[in-house]
């Protein structure tokens, strides 16, 4: 097993000021090393000594022996005012949340930080986002805009009221500046400490390997708004990524089959939180969100666009088929245990509308 802390140790004598971050990327094949690498180097280029980067590799050892290799020769980030780095071994139960809380407990940083290994942010995002932090406290999380790269291209028959499908901004999506319910995970910032209190992510929930699963985030800004009711999760587009979306994502079949575990998953959620919290923002997606969709494909069929038929089709497919997943997920699953999260608290009111996924 390779050492795994640490690499590129910022130059002493200097002393971190201000809110520190810790950037956590997470990350589980070699099958994405460019944009890994890249990712990283974006990241460690926007922040700066008393930030950390902690690269968590979940169950990969010659994944993680490898980037230990390449930053090891690299010397990590050679700029003077640069940030630590760390490469770990995911110590938590396999799979995505898992992975995130191993980063948190790798971090003695103020903020941390969750970018996807496929997402690269884009000019002065850390910037922006320490900004928010700074100057508003009542801030507990944000989230950021997730802006799609295709490989190749968007699809045409891709409906632009599912970008979460492949884990990006959809259109309906909060403002900049709104409450959200809870953040993309390809761009998510959430204090520490706060985090710690609630937790940290719920392995109940959360992507494992290519399995297409989710709403660990949902269930973190849940519990967030619950154990700090003062508090706020917003959205801030201006601390954005983009991310990546290969074409073995950009087919009819991965379209339906997140759309059945987005459902499954809020089923789960909704045996975890409520169904008030798990369904808190769906009802508005349904009624503006889709109803809008529909009006403006039929629109743009009456424009002459052959694929908005086909748009609105595939909308409607992953409406019914996200809805048949929530019921299979609620009729299928045994009596839910009381898990921590459970005990903790249910929540009793609204949480504010935002982001589904």
């Amino acid at each position: 097993m390779p050492t795994p802390l640490p690499i590129g140790m910022p130059v002493t004598g200097m002393s971190p000021s201000g809110t520190t971050l810790c950037a956590v990327i997470c990350c589980y094949t070699a099958a994405r090393w460019e944009l890994l690498i890249d990712g990283i180097g974006v990241a460690g280029a926007q922040l700066r000594t008393g930030d950390r980067v902690v690269v968590v590799v979940d169950h990969n050892a010659d994944l993680q022996a490898r980037l230990i290799r390449h930053f090891g020769a690299a010397g990590a980030f050679p700029a003077v005012d640069a940030p630590d780095l760390h490469i770990v071994a995911n110590t938590h139960t396999q799979g995505l949340s898992g992975a995130r809380n191993t980063g948190m407990t790798n971090a003695d940083q103020d903020v941390l930080v969750y970018l996807d290994d496929d997402a690269l942010l884009r000019p002065g995002s850390l910037a922006q986002l320490r900004s928010v932090i700074e100057s508003r406290p009542e801030v507990v999380a944000v989230g950021g805009g997730v802006h799609a790269a295709w490989e190749g291209g968007a699809p045409r028959w891709f409906p632009d009221e599912f970008g979460w499908v492949v884990g990006c901004d959809y259109r309906g999506i909060a403002a900049s500046g709104s409450q959200v319910r809870n953040p993309i995970g390809a761009a998510m910032a959430v204090r520490r400490a706060e985090l710690v209190k609630i937790g940290g992510f719920s392995s109940d929930l959360g992507r494992v390997g290519t399995l297409p699963v989710g709403c660990e985030e949902t269930l973190m800004g849940i519990e967030l708004r619950n154990t700090f009711p003062d508090s706020m999760v917003i959205r801030d587009s201006r601390f954005a990524v983009d991310h990546q979306v290969p074409q073995v994502r950009q087919t009819v079949r991965y379209f339906l089959s997140r759309c059945r575990h987005e459902g499954r998953s809020k089923a789960k959620l909704s045996a975890i939180a409520g169904a008030q919290s798990a369904f808190s923002a769906e009802a508005s997606y349904l009624t503006r969100t889709i109803t809008g969709g529909v009006v403006r494909y039929l629109a743009q069929l009456g424009r002459g666009d052959v694929f908005a038929p086909v748009r609105l089709v595939i909308m409607l497919l992953g409406v019914i088929t996200t809805g048949a997943g929530t019921v299979q997920g609620m009729v299928g699953a045994l009596p839910y245990p009381k898990c921590a999260w459970s005990l903790r608290r249910r929540t009793t009111r609204k949480n504010p509308v935002g982001d589904r996924t």
